[in-house]
């Protein structure tokens, strides 16, 4: 018969008595060895067998470490990433290792740190003293440890404590830690770790860096309230009253800094201008346009705050990056359009035209040129010079910055809007046709109002809001995450660690507190908060004093922002639209250089939905889209199928030589397919129908209305590959354990090849599914579970020899 190149890890013997998943000593043959290759099969390359024109679908996992390198040692099984540095045997709790027990020498115990390990229950155990001796004096010792009564406070230690606590406790008693519940504590309430380690030469970089965040953001907040959310200005303030203060006992990253957004504001001014539409008030019915927004930031807030407490930190990467940028590009471009009808001083003619103040982006450009004859000459004038001079000054430190950091400082905002408040003043713009801020007061006329924001009379409110308070809240935490991940290290504080759920719980605790004053939503700005760090600010102390100057504001200053222009506060959100819409450019020029037309398209899509129609409907879109795109990716089986670098016992992915098949050879008979993924219901549907192409085609990416490629004979074994199938659900399970009694009712015999934690680890979930779900007994017992692939290749040929 023809002989077939096979290179063995052992040395050709006879057949002994060692299982074919254990190494075998050294100059001992494998078990399943023949002393002779017997040639059943011969190794073949993809060219001399067939040729596949189609593209090989590149997925799946770059492990190509399917077998074992030629050159392994047989001398013992080597370490690997299930090696313990400790391991514990079972039956007679001795330790192996590096340190050795036994029950008969006490001082090994001992000396082993943190033993005996410590578990919660309703008492604990006395070591310190034992009953060497009996009362009187006489008799043998009982050698009992003696038990005492845990105090109260530990019961309730012990009924509160999580699994993670009862670990985290064993680990700190064997490295010498205290633990004590205000390690926790600090932990879910940072404020607890840096007011401790607060030192007072933070306090001057912290009240520079607050004083010059309102000076720039505080008319913002006015002009986010008045111009975008349509609710009275004071309600813009009370974001940088109370969001800040919150968020500065609670959050996770000392250096940000909350507070309204542009997009959040834009969406709370489109439930408004809902509201109104469906008959709740009118456009100056400022009572109900204030009792939606602290609907909307209720709303916003105790949904964050949910997520927080369930621990779905890691929804802040389900939206992509082409949906997040194609939003928020839409979102510049509508706030541009939306100011440039007061910017003109077209105001007066939006109520002659009921359809324009709430229709789409489109609508409003049509009504802007077809009445550019009657714009106001001074109000666009006052508009235009401030947007030149800010952005004007913003590329000016932007260039200077690098080289002066003191131009940080410089609050050219703050700058402008008094210049134009004096100017106005002086010149008495207001009687001259420009647009003022007039008094700044609450809708109530009472500052600080507490109201509840969830009131049973309140309820058709909160439906209407429902969904734009749910896209505020995923935006926001979005962007949050960004800005504290982009501003996370070098802290002051070592024990404050950002953490994405703790976050959403600080982010869900500020909304909440504020909307019970009816502010706007406040979350994380990356610019505002970099500012706040390049200024001095190291400490969440800063936000606390920007609560403060804020306060300060709103009972003092207000009066002074009476002539305040309003086309200045149009111009100022003017500057945040270019802000929005200028890394859009860039981003598309990257997707173009890389031919990502599905997020080039996703982001077109977005964009224009939104600008020809609404904000709301574009929001949709991407979301829908980009739910669908993870669905897509988590239900696609990523199985590969492998063969041998010719020469060696390396096994890759066939689906990277498609340029090459001569450099890989595959075995006459097998079929070898890695699975490099936990196995759940979401990626099982098609995986008996994927399994079925790689068995017709050798690929995935063939199509099926071609003939069949590859012969019966060449699936007689099918050996998995399951390292990447760290675990597995009941639906999963049960879709392996109908494909394994397919193969067995077809006569293909089936082999598993490195199946996480090993046979012998019984205490490996995955070797329980499969043992309880009877794929073991299916497919003829645990010999045909291996170690490597060569093994696997190994049985299969001894089998086909009996």
């Amino acid at each position: 018969m023809p002989s077939r190149s096979f290179s063995s890890r052992s040395n050709a013997g006879p057949l002994n008595s060692h299982p074919p998943h254990v190494q075998a000593p050294a100059g001992v043959a494998h078990d399943h060895a023949p002393a002779q290759p017997s040639g059943l099969r011969q190794s073949y390359t993809v060219s001399s067998s067939y040729s596949s024109t189609s593209d090989f679908e590149r997925g799946g996992d770059d492990d190509s470490d399917a077998g074992p390198s030629g050159d392994r040692s047989v001398r013992g099984p080597a370490p690997n990433e299930r090696t313990g540095l400790l391991s514990r045997e079972h039956g007679h709790g001795t330790f192996t290792a590096a340190r050795t027990m036994s029950p008969s020498n006490a001082s090994d115990a001992d000396s082993l740190p943190g033993f005996p390990f410590d578990t919660p229950t309703d008492t604990e155990l006395d070591l310190s003293a034992y009953d060497s001796e009996p009362a009187n004096g006489k008799g043998p010792a009982s050698g009992k440890p003696k038990h005492k009564r845990k105090s109260w406070k530990r019961q309730l230690s012990s009924r509160i404590t999580t699994q993670k606590m009862n670990t985290s406790r064993d680990l700190a008693r064997r490295h010498g830690v205290k633990d004590t519940p205000g390690m926790y504590l600090s932990y879910y309430l940072p404020v607890l770790v840096w007011a401790r380690e607060y030192s007072w030469s933070y306090l001057k970089g912290d009240f520079i860096a607050a004083l010059t965040v309102a000076g720039m953001y505080v008319p913002m907040a006015l002009s986010l309230a008045d111009n975008l959310a349509h609710v009275p200005a004071i309600n813009g303030l009370y974001s940088f009253v109370w969001n800040p203060l919150v968020y500065a006992l609670l959050g996770s990253c000392p250096a940000m800094i909350v507070g309204p957004e542009a997009a959040g504001s834009l969406l709370v001014g489109t439930a408004v201008k809902a509201s109104v539409d469906l008959g709740r008030g009118g456009d100056e019915d400022r009572v109900l346009h204030a009792k939606v927004c602290g609907i909307v930031a209720g709303m916003a807030g105790a949904m964050v705050f949910a997520a927080g407490v369930a621990r779905l930190g890691f929804l802040d990467s389900v939206l992509s990056r082409p949906f997040l940028r194609g939003f928020i590009s839409a979102i510049g471009v509508v706030i541009a359009v939306d100011q440039l009808i007061p910017e003109l001083g077209l105001n007066h003619l939006v109520a002659k035209h009921p359809g324009v103040g709430h229709g789409s982006s489109v609508e409003k450009l049509r009504f802007i040129f077809g009445n550019l004859d009657k714009l106001h000459t001074l109000t666009a004038i006052v508009a235009g010079t401030s947007f030149v001079v800010i952005m004007v000054c913003r590329e000016i430190k932007r260039r200077m910055q690098p080289r002066y950091p003191g131009v940080a400082y410089v609050p050219d905002r703050f700058l402008v809007v008094v210049l134009a408040s004096f100017l106005a003043y002086y010149f008495e713009w207001d009687k001259k046709g420009v647009a003022v801020l007039g008094t700044v007061e609450a809708a109530s006329h009472q500052t600080f109002k507490f109201r509840w924001p969830f009131q049973p009379n309140d309820m058709q409110l909160m439906r209407d809001s429902m969904g734009t308070s749910f896209l505020i809240a995923l935006l926001g935490f979005f962007e949050s995450s960004v800005a504290a991940k982009s501003l996370s290290g070098n802290e002051p504080f070592a024990g404050i660690q950002l953490s994405a759920n703790r976050e959403l719980v600080a982010l869900g605790a500020a909304n909440f507190v504020g909307a019970c004053f009816m502010s706007l939503p406040a979350f994380g700005g990356y610019g505002r908060s970099k500012v706040n760090k390049a200024t001095g600010g190291k400490t969440p102390m800063s936000s606390i004093i920007l609560s403060l100057l804020t306060l300060f504001t709103i009972l003092f200053l207000l009066p002074y922002l009476y002539y305040l222009p309003k086309p200045v506060l149009s111009s100022l959100i003017s500057v945040v639209a270019w802000s929005l819409i200028e890394e859009c450019p860039h981003d598309i020029t990257f997707f173009l250089r890389l031919r990502a037309w599905p997020e080039l398209a996703l982001m077109s899509i977005i964009l224009l939905s939104t600008i020809f129609f609404s904000l709301t409907l574009g929001m949709a879109i991407g979301v829908g889209l980009s739910l669908l795109q993870v669905i897509r990716n988590a239900t696609r089986p990523r199985i590969q199928i492998l063969g041998r670098i010719p020469g060696t016992n390396r096994f890759e992915n066939a689906e990277f030589f498609t340029d090459s098949p001569d450099r890989l050879e595959f075995i006459e008979g097998c079929l070898i397919v890695k699975i490099p993924e936990p196995l759940t219901f979401a990626n099982t549907g098609e995986l008996k129908s994927r399994l079925r192409r790689l068995e017709r085609y050798g690929t995935n990416e063939a199509h099926p209305a071609l003939p069949r490629l590859r012969q019966e004979d060449s699936n007689k074994n099918i050996i998995f590959d399951v390292h990447g199938v760290t675990s597995m659900d009941g639906s999963g399970t049960q879709v392996l354990e109908e494909i394994v009694r397919g193969y067995r009712e077809r006569g293909v015999r089936v082999f598993f090849s490195r199946v996480p934690g090993g046979r012998d680890s019984k205490e490996s979930e995955v070797w329980k599914m499969m043992e309880r779900s009877g794929i073991v007994e299916l497919v003829g017992g645990e010999g045909h579970f291996v170690s490597d692939v060569g093994d696997a290749l190994k049985m299969t040929e001894v089998e086909g020899e009996e």
